[in-house]
């Protein structure tokens, strides 16, 4: 399979065309180029996370490390763990007092909440890999009225980012273990209270986050008891480049539970972003493909709204003669957070010495 190359940087400016507001009246778009862009991974270890707003190019990046959970801002009171550092978290059973929790209470529980355990039972310590957040029964459940009803979890702080030499073409997505917490989220009418511990600690530090309606997500640092802004502003970012915890599967409809992948991508589903993937012909080359490609051809029904992974690991292998590469036989199809429309296509995820986490991608409005 052979290897593309960027052409070139020369694109035309079009004219956005063909969205509709609610009601069905025209709406006026601002022209909009096509862009060639690299989005800062960092290499084999791929510290970064990047988000990208395709209708500016304009990309955000952060450490994988920068924080540990994300604290949902619409209605639901809903917290995410950090899908990045491998981390997973889990229900204390018959908890009440987070202070009285030692490490010998935990112990047995401390080997369960693992990623990478080839058990099908344990994606209920992650969240769900789709990214249907609001409805899911795993990671940490939605948060209760009644500060009783709300469990204590064990925190499995995940991985910091490797730093040692790492094997060209290889990719090595966690170094040393971050440690436990023990955690307790709560609410109030507005905000969230997070109770969290070392779990070596015999009492816990308290933190309020409150809710921001220009953000979907508010996100915490517990080892630096800070927030920290991760993703872009609302609508703000359509695709984001990340280390991910996905379901694996060792057979078809076979599955082995948590494990961890590099080099992927996820859509925005709380903005309304979608994705679906276009299969070049026989006989066709990807270049004349993608190049007739026009706002005429989009098939509508082919668009996944409900899952993050839509494009996923789906754009490159990682085995074979050849080593890592993008895929030469496809490319996608995109609805933007703002509602443009874009063919995107990706182009290398290696640099010249064939070290990983260097993609390159273009895209284009249609």
């Amino acid at each position: 399979m052979k290897l593309l190359k960027i052409l070139g940087f020369s694109v035309l400016t079009i004219l956005a065309q063909s969205c509709l507001s609610a009601d069905e009246d025209p709406v006026k778009l601002a022209p909009i180029s096509g862009k060639n862009l690299t989005p800062n991974i960092g290499g084999a270890a791929q510290p970064n996370q990047v988000w990208v707003h395709l209708s500016t190019g304009e990309m955000t990046t952060n450490k994988r490390t920068d924080w540990d959970l994300a604290f949902y801002t619409g209605e639901q009171f809903r917290v995410l763990i950090n899908s990045s550092i491998i981390s997973a978290v889990g229900k204390i059973p018959n908890a009440t007092d987070i202070d009285k929790i030692t490490a010998k209470d935990v112990e047995a529980l401390q080997d369960q909440i693992q990623i990478g355990t080839f058990d099908a039972n344990n994606l209920k310590y992650i969240d769900n890999p789709n990214g249907d957040f609001r409805n899911q029964t795993s990671g940490i459940g939605e948060i209760k009225d009644t500060d009783s009803d709300n469990s204590i979890y064990l925190l499995n702080m995940g991985r910091d980012i490797y730093d040692g030499t790492i094997t060209t073409g290889s990719v090595i997505t966690g170094g040393e273990h971050r440690g436990w917490m023990k955690i307790q989220i709560l609410k109030t009418a507005t905000a969230y209270k997070i109770k969290y511990a070392k779990l070596e600690e015999s009492s816990h530090q308290e933190y309020v986050v409150s809710k921001d309606s220009d953000y979907n997500f508010k996100f915490l640092n517990l080892n630096q008891k800070r927030e920290v802004v991760i993703h872009p502003k609302k609508k703000m970012w359509d695709l984001g480049f990340t280390v991910f915890t996905n379901e694996v599967y060792t057979a078809e409809g076979q599955a082995a539970g948590s494990y961890v992948f590099a080099d992927f991508v996820v859509s925005n589903l709380v903005d309304g972003v979608g994705a679906y993937q276009v299969n070049v012909a026989t006989g066709q080359t990807l270049d004349a493909a993608y190049n007739a490609f026009k706002l005429k051809d989009i098939d509508a029904s082919k668009f996944i709204f409900n899952d993050q992974r839509a494009i996923g690991d789906k754009w490159r292998i990682t085995t074979g003669s050849n080593g890592a590469q993008v895929y030469s036989n496809r490319f996608f199809i995109i609805k933007s957070a703002d509602g443009f429309y874009f063919k995107l296509r990706f182009n290398r995820m290696t640099n010249d010495k064939g070290e990983r986490g260097h993609t390159t991608f273009e895209y284009d409005p249609l």
